[in-house]
């Protein structure tokens, strides 16, 4: 490692170390974290620092995150002739989800806002599709899809009410 690159992960240690100083002393004064002013916050992360955004606490975003996560899984259990096809749609569509939220989260004006989220139901409408094109094809058993679909109806309802709320 040069000499150079040594100074320069001295110095950015050294700034993390001013931060997390200057994030113990708000949560001392009764502060809390201190935020960025955007609507960001420095969290810890393993001994690193990384910004954390205001759709990063949306119940609704962690609730999609989880249904990616799920639909992956589903993902991987179809035949690998459909690797390229119904398998990456459905993945797509779902990460869609999780995108739009957080598009249209940030710094829009709430009828932006809403149209991204209008942008998710319909992803999440596309992922219940390819659930019916699954159960049609048989390539899984119905009964392996109700968790998700039982997952994706609460997404549904709260990405619903969440639109209803900036009407």
């Amino acid at each position: 490692m040069s000499r150079k690159r040594v100074i320069l992960d001295a110095d950015i240690l050294s700034m993390f170390a001013k931060v997390d100083a200057i994030e113990v002393l708000g949560e001392f004064l009764g502060r809390g974290r201190v935020g960025m002013g955007d609507g960001r916050r420095r969290t810890g992360d393993g001994g690193r620092m990384v910004e954390e955004y205001k759709f990063q606490k949306l119940q609704v975003y962690q609730l999609a995150l989880g249904y990616v996560d799920a639909v992956y899984e589903l993902s991987r259990l179809l035949p690998e002739r459909e690797r390229y096809n119904l398998s990456s749609q459905i993945e797509r569509a779902a990460t869609s989800i999780v995108l739009n939220i957080a598009e249209g989260s940030t710094g829009q004006t709430d009828p932006e806002q809403n149209r991204f989220l209008g942008l998710a139901l319909r992803s999440y409408l596309e992922t219940i599709a390819c659930c019916d094109l699954i159960e049609r094809r048989a390539y899984l058993k119905p009964e392996s899809l109700i968790a998700l679909r039982e997952q994706g109806h609460q997404l549904f309802i709260k990405l619903s009410a969440f639109r209803k709320s900036l009407s």
